[in-house]
């Protein structure tokens, strides 16, 4: 029997690749000064070259907003060669980074990854006109990943098979087992209203629910004792049976069999879409795989905590008239979690965070259920698509639309930004709206209407307000006690991060880029829109002025945050108890400041 290569591995591809995500390390590493690349001075200024102890790189970019660098994958020489690799790269820049042998190694596997997973995203890439037509879920899998992070494919547990399967750009429907848990080790929490029996209802038809009870009763066992929830099907094979033999043993732990829905992999890997009937639930499951900095797994109080935290943050916008009538903002609850305890893990201090997220899972409202006739939805990420002949998504976008790409790209932001705003000012609450959690809602012609938000239970921060308790916002008095415990409080200048790191650097400032080469509107137009926004917003508000001062998203500089610096210099691969936070590292300039200041 032959050995599986995947058919899209080929040397072209993977020149392509690697040629391209080098071009992303060289200006990602430099934005977050691992690099320092100087004017090379041999044409008109956008002559870039890299001086390492052995070699020299010399490359064309383009600076952009907060200080980031835009690198012409096509204009990268090695000592005077065309022939570049990021493998070789980490080889040539590992004195300068700073990096260990460790962490080089882990590295390079995690690069290696990513680059596979490219080619075969460059090998099946459709042109920008089949990716408009795409269904939100089905989008999800030709989307190519984290703009910032280098290697945002790294999927560390993945072997070779695994990838073929379960990334979203494998684009593979996969029917998901179900277990049942002992309430002895697991727990079921459900917004008001919604009962296990209930959730059970609306998820399994009455033939699977049958099924599944049969199972327990053939084996002697109670079923009303038990909580039903779907398992990965990676992570029932590779950690829940290895680490919960002992449950499985004496069938505290109970497999019952696939469910009979089809589902597709988020870019999150481990949240799923319903494909089969997309009204049920999205799922999202623990996946001990490390991808984009930290385990994919489900923290064990938080998932607790989700349905609570899904009531209250819900409750903020159904008594709003601006965020429920007049936005409409979507906001995609987790309205129910299982929780499943390992009994020793749990119980031992220091132990690395990864083993105490093992096993449990968190129902999501669809977004399907949530959209108006004629309306779809794509995620915020995939605006950044430019499909093999060089034509951006958000270009097609903006001429199905028939209007003018700077009244689209009004639109766009008034989708976007009152509804977070208002949460921010208003309520001292923060999302994060990365390309991912922030979707975007779009009228039949293609035009922005509203904003859709998701992860509530990882991704909803709260102002600590400790220093001005007299800006507490009234609505916090009806704050239940276990959401408090979970949500963290941060300070305001570092909520403000969540739209600043989140959205504007993280996303922004690429869709800011793809603006001025693909609609010709200028970057600075791009910003001065968005600071519009902004201020019109505070103009409708003027109540809030108070918490504009608080919340000063216009302040000429912001701190810089450093996602490959976390991996490469700080943490590296080692376990850890707790999940590792973004680095810091120096401030850059704001582009929504009157007058920025340069560096």
């Amino acid at each position: 029997m032959p050995l599986p290569v995947p058919a899209e591995l080929t040397a072209a591809h993977w020149s392509a690749a690697s040629r391209a995500l080098l071009a992303k390390a060289l200006a990602e590493f430099s934005y977050e000064e691992l690099l320092e690349p100087v004017p090379d001075g041999t044409d008109d200024g956008g002559r870039y070259r890299l001086d390492l102890p052995d070699v020299t790189y010399r490359f064309r970019a383009r600076r952009g907003s907060y200080g980031s660098w835009f690198v012409d994958p096509a204009s990268i020489t090695r000592d005077g060669s065309e022939d570049v690799d990021t493998l070789a790269f980490v080889l040539d820049a590992r004195k300068t980074l700073g990096l260990g042998g460790d962490t080089a190694g882990h590295l390079v596997r995690e690069l290696s990854a990513t680059l596979t997973a490219d080619t075969r995203l460059l090998a099946t890439a459709p042109d920008a006109a089949a990716l408009a037509d795409l269904p939100y879920a089905e989008l999800e899998g030709y989307q190519t990943g984290h703009p910032w992070i280098v290697p945002n494919k790294g999927r560390q547990g993945f072997s070779a098979t695994d990838a073929r399967v379960f990334p979203p750009e494998a684009r593979a429907r996969v029917a998901l087992p179900w277990i049942a848990v002992h309430d002895s080790i697991a727990d079921y929490r459900g917004v008001p209203g919604l009962p296990a029996d209930r959730l059970h209802a609306g998820e399994l038809d009455e033939t699977t629910r049958e099924r599944f009870t049969l199972t327990l009763a053939a084996r002697g066992l109670d079923p009303a004792t038990y909580h039903w929830l779907p398992v990965h099907p990676w992570q029932w094979d590779e950690t829940t049976v290895p680490l919960f033999a002992a449950d499985v043993a004496h069938q505290r732990i109970v497999p019952l069999g696939e469910g009979p829905d089809d589902y597709l992999a988020q870019q999150s890997i481990r949240t799923f879409s319903n494909v089969s009937h997309p009204h049920r639930h999205h799922v999202k499951l623990p996946l001990s795989v490390l991808n984009t900095l930290v385990w994919r797994g489900l923290p064990t109080e938080r998932t607790v905590a989700a349905p609570a935290v899904t009531a209250w943050v819900l409750g903020l916008r159904d008594a709003d008239p601006f965020l429920a009538e007049e936005t409409r903002v979507i906001l995609l609850g987790e309205v129910a979690s299982v929780t499943v305890r390992h009994q020793v893990l749990e119980s031992l201090a220091g132990v690395p965070y990864q083993y105490r997220e093992l096993l449990g899972a968190i129902w999501r409202q669809p977004l399907p259920a949530q959209l108006d006739d004629g309306e779809r939805a794509r995620t915020l990420a995939s605006l950044l698509c430019v499909d093999p002949a060089g034509r951006s998504l958000l270009a097609e976008l903006v001429a199905r639309s028939g209007r003018t790409p700077r009244e689209w790209l009004r639109r766009f932001l008034h989708a976007m930004l009152p509804p977070l705003l208002h949460f921010l000012y208003r309520y001292g609450v923060a999302f994060s709206p990365h390309g991912e959690n922030a979707i975007v809602v779009f009228d039949a012609e293609d035009t922005p209407t509203r904003l859709a938000v998701k992860d509530f239970v990882d991704d909803v921060n709260l102002a600590d307000l400790s220093a001005r308790p007299d800006a507490a916002p009234p609505e916090w008095n009806t704050l239940p006690a276990q959401v408090g415990e979970v949500l963290l409080r941060e300070p305001p200048a570092f909520l403000c991060q969540f739209l600043h790191s989140g959205l504007f650097v993280g996303h922004f400032r690429y869709l800011a880029e793809l603006a001025r080469v693909h609609l010709d509107v200028p970057t600075e137009e791009f910003w001065d829109l968005v600071r519009a926004e902004i201020l019109a917003y505070q103009a409708r508000f003027p109540e809030l002025s108070d918490q504009f001062e608080i919340f000063d998203l216009l302040t000429p500089r912001i701190e810089r945050l450093c996602l490959n610096r976390n991996r490469l210099v700080l943490d590296g691969y080692r376990d850890r108890p707790e999940r590792p936070h973004a680095a810091v590292h120096g401030t850059v300039p704001n582009p929504l400041a009157v007058h920025p200041r340069a560096d």
